[in-house]
């Protein structure tokens, strides 16, 4: 596709709506201009709305957020937040829960596994993997015992756990290093790794946030979706919308820009710089929406 074209944040009181690049990308937002009340659009959480912060746990959505998806949402058929946090923590750390405006609102968490929805405000799950615990357990030996303590650390992500080595001497090195090790720990367990960000994440298969995209837009019905991400993770997300525009799905899809993860954008229909480019999006789609 080429080198991407970074969309710019809109002015102030003046939301303007970027161009994507590509004829599909042209198309998925004009069938989402025409029929809003039959769209979705589908964002990650990191990297998405939220700044990629050194420790997860401090990371939160940018402050507009929720104000612009609350805008957004009572114009379209639903918003849909697909992260593989769980979902009450992406609803705690996006600030959605009682939000006005976010009824539409659904967070489809640990890819799927978890769904939380504003209506009822009340999260949903599948039973957890068994081989998720086996690993938990042995990780900080398996780590210990192959020399990659130093500089890396575990997050616990209840269905999930992940190993993050953005704190080590060489980040790339140590990831590129831990990559095979942990996906023969994954697979003695019957788990996969999902590489991110300086991340890998062990986490059972079957699901992946196209697996929950797909699904979730055949639920409600869409006929077209935009779908918004920065990191490997939301590459099954990307290749769900390309397949469902062959099946009639109008599609648009977006890159919260991000020199670390190339492949999102080159496969882009739009890239926007980061979270304050994407709520710059969302807003700017908004104004060009009739009022709910």
């Amino acid at each position: 596709m080429g080198d991407p074209t970074y969309a710019q944040p809109a002015e102030p009181g003046r939301p303007g709506l970027p161009e994507p690049v590509t004829p599909a990308g042209r198309d998925g937002l004009a069938a989402i201009l025409a029929r809003p009340e039959r769209a979705v659009v589908a964002l990650d959480f990191d990297g998405t709305l939220a700044a990629i912060v050194p420790d997860p746990e401090q990371a939160r959505a940018h402050p507009d957020a929720a104000p612009a998806l609350a805008a957004l949402a009572p114009r379209l058929c639903s918003v849909a937040v697909v992260t593989g946090r769980p979902a009450g923590v992406a609803v705690r750390y996006g600030g959605f829960a009682g939000v006005p405006g976010l009824d539409h609102l659904v967070v489809l968490g640990h890819y799927g596994a978890e769904r939380w929805d504003a209506v009822t405000g009340t999260v949903r799950a599948a039973e957890a993997h068994p081989g998720v615990a086996a690993v938990r357990a042995e990780l900080p030996g398996f780590l210990d015992a192959i020399g990659a303590w130093r500089g890396t650390w575990i997050e616990e992500k209840g269905r999930a756990v992940a190993v993050h080595t953005r704190r080590a001497e060489d980040p790339q090195a140590a990831f590129d290093a831990l990559r095979e090790p942990l996906a023969e720990l994954a697979a003695r367990h019957g788990l996969i790794v999902e590489p991110g960000r300086m991340v890998l994440e062990l986490r059972p298969p079957g699901m992946d946030k196209g697996v929950a995209l797909a699904e979730y837009l055949r639920e409600v019905g869409a006929e077209s979706v935009l779908y918004a991400g920065d990191d490997l993770g939301d590459l099954p997300a990307f290749g769900a919308v390309e397949k469902l525009r062959s099946d009639g799905v109008a599609g648009l899809l977006v890159c919260s820009g991000s020199a670390e993860v190339t492949e999102l954008a080159d496969r882009a229909d739009l890239v926007v710089d980061g979270p304050p480019g994407v709520v710059a999006l969302l807003s700017a789609l908004t104004s060009r929406l009739p009022p709910a």
